[in-house]
């Protein structure tokens, strides 16, 4: 299946950090992404084959151009898959070939339904992990070395996806790692690219979803079955969060738009309220627009009863300023 199809309804489903029951075998075949494993962020190129063990905490974040395949095996099949995570960069053409070609058969099988399709698929999926073993050993670098920060981060990852349920604080976390929140909150951020306490947070996000959108258990029951120490508590943790209650959330993931109806109508409500306001307000200063003219127009009706009397005091001035002139002459 594409990774679309997989992630399912919502970016959150592979956005967030979570575990699945299955291996998954993640091929990238367009754009660019990155993915978040067992706390340690890395980089998603064309070509790239991912290999996530069941139980893993890891997150996928694909770009708008992003597109890949994948491939899920159960964890107790006949089927050899690795126990620790895989990234792998294939630059043989012919390799390439060989995975898509695997993958698109088995989607085949899987979409057509034919006779012993159970069968084709078992083997198959047995190419499929042949395929993967000979990548690995054909690999021309070795892994990098994991850092000290890396390795307690890891650490730290596999602590939260096994006890996420239990609302323990990231300090606690901490204490069994034995370091000090501080410096378990700055090992996170250089390997993971956020805190601590944020990477407990989301995987905790991605339960309460998965647990309202696909379950119908109260609020009380999902906040016993996830840590919470209270119903009005993990209410509160999902307002936050998510930006809607449980119920809202719930609804709008079984497609009963009601409680978007209420929201619309009050929104558009003040809009009109505010419009009239400046309405009333632009037609209050254009009436008294037109009485300042008047005051202007009435001004120079004044001034010609003055101008007379200078005209009066004009004519003393021409005498003072003859005697003036003849005085210097003089």
């Amino acid at each position: 299946m594409s990774i679309a199809q997989w992630a399912g309804a919502g970016t959150w489903r592979a956005e967030l950090p979570h575990s699945n029951d299955h291996h998954a075998l993640i091929w990238v075949t367009r754009g660019q992404g990155r993915c978040l494993v067992e706390g340690v962020l890395r980089g998603l190129s064309v070509h790239s084959a991912l290999c996530v063990p069941a139980h893993t905490l890891f997150a996928l974040e694909m770009g708008k151009q992003g597109f890949g395949t994948v491939c899920t095996i159960p964890p107790r099949s006949a089927v050899l898959m690795p126990d620790q995570p895989v990234l792998l960069r294939i630059r043989d053409v012919l390799a390439q070939a060989e995975l898509t070609t695997i993958l698109e058969t088995m989607q085949r099988e899987q979409n057509n339904a034919r006779p012993f399709a159970d069968e084709a698929m078992m083997a198959h999926a047995s190419l499929l992990t042949v395929w993967l073993r000979r990548a690995i050993i054909d690999q021309p670098d070795d892994p990098p070395d994991f850092t000290a920060a890396q390795r307690l981060v890891m650490a730290y990852s596999a602590l939260v996806e096994r006890d996420y349920s239990t609302g323990k604080p990231m300090s606690d976390y901490a204490r069994t790692l034995g370091v000090t929140p501080t410096h378990l909150t700055r090992a996170c951020r250089a390997s993971a690219g956020m805190t601590a306490s944020e990477l407990l947070t989301r995987r905790t996000v991605h339960a309460v979803r998965d647990l309202l959108e696909n379950t119908d258990h109260p609020a009380n029951r999902g906040a016993a079955m996830l840590g919470f120490r209270s119903a009005a508590y993990f209410s509160r943790f999902v307002l936050q969060h998510t930006g809607m209650s449980p119920t809202a959330l719930r609804k709008a993931r079984k497609g009963e738009k009601a409680p978007a109806g209420p929201t619309t109508p009050t929104r558009p409500a003040p809009p009109p309220s505010r419009v009239a306001a400046p309405s009333r307000a632009a037609a209050s200063p254009a009436a008294p627009a037109p009485t300042p003219p008047p005051p202007r127009k009435a001004e120079p009706a004044p001034a010609p009863a003055p101008a007379p009397e200078p005209e009066q005091e004009e004519a003393p001035m021409p005498s003072r300023r003859p005697a003036s002139m003849k005085t210097p002459d003089t």
